[in-house]
This record gives structure tokens, sequence and C-alpha cells, in this order.
């Protein structure tokens, strides 16, 4: 599977856009620093995530981006795919063209797991993901953090 650091960050910063939902706007210099990943480079994810219709945006004093449905309603597949990533395990793409123009000997067992990891990511949302003590417990961790720099 070819997930790079494009798809990991984006789900990343769509969980903590999940957590703070309630909240409302949130913005990308508030997530650039509780999950240490460079403003331009969340910029660059949510123009795409935005494009994609996952996030909705707010210009001006208390913009942001949130959310453009309830978390539980957005599968960590949609994330993956909105910036780009493929859900693949084999070295042809899926095109069957692995060895000499035809398919390898392992290309099923590869088919079958890009199969087994998209379904996956199809069946487990954002809302299911907040849900997770240690998400809750890592959340905790950086919002206690965040408040200690802001007041020291």
């Amino acid at each position: 599977m070819r997930l790079t650091t494009k798809g990991r960050y984006a789900v990343t910063a769509m969980l903590d856009l999940a957590i703070h939902f309630e909240k409302g706007s949130i913005t990308l210099a508030d997530i650039s620093k509780r999950q240490g990943i460079s403003l331009s480079y969340l910029e660059q994810l949510f123009a795409k995530l935005r494009k994609k219709g996952l996030v909705d945006s707010t210009r001006g004093p208390g913009g942001g981006y949130r959310l453009s449905r309830p978390p539980s309603t957005i599968p960590v597949l949609d994330v993956i795919t909105a910036v780009d990533e493929r859900v693949d395990a084999t070295a042809c793409d899926g095109e069957g063209n692995c060895q000499d123009h035809a398919r390898c000997l392992t290309h099923e067992l590869w088919m079958d797991l890009s199969r087994q990891i998209y379904g996956y990511l199809e069946n487990i949302n954002l809302g299911k993901l907040m849900e997770q003590r240690h998400v809750q417990e890592i959340y905790e961790r950086q919002e206690w953090i965040c408040f200690n720099r802001k007041s020291a």
C-alpha cells in the first residue's frame, strides 16, 4: 500500500477537526501546533479536502475549518482518497501487468490485501476513531500541552 505522509497527515488533521467538531471552526495554525504538521502542508491538504467537500472554510475573525458533516459520516477512506492517495498493495497498480506484461505469481494475494485494507478504511469513520480510549488520552495530553504553552 502506498500510504504516504500526505494520507497520514490528512487523517490526523481531520481527526483533530472531528474532536473539536462542536467548537465550530478551527484554525490550521491550531491543528499545526497540536499535531506537529507544518502550516503550509496543512494548507495544501485542506485545499484538496475542501474541494472534495469534506471540510468547509470560514474567513475572517473566528474563521478556520470545520467538518462539512458529522464525524460518524466521514469514512477514513474518503479522507485518504481526497488527498490523492491510493489503497493498493500491488506493484502494478492493480493492472495485472506485474511480470512481463502479465500477472505475477502473487498478484491475487496483493489484490486481496488491497480489498481488505480498502474495506477496513471504508468501514471505520472519524466518529469511531474519536471513541477509542487512546485517542481521547492523546487529545487530553495535547490540549494540556497547548494550554500550558499559552499561559507560559
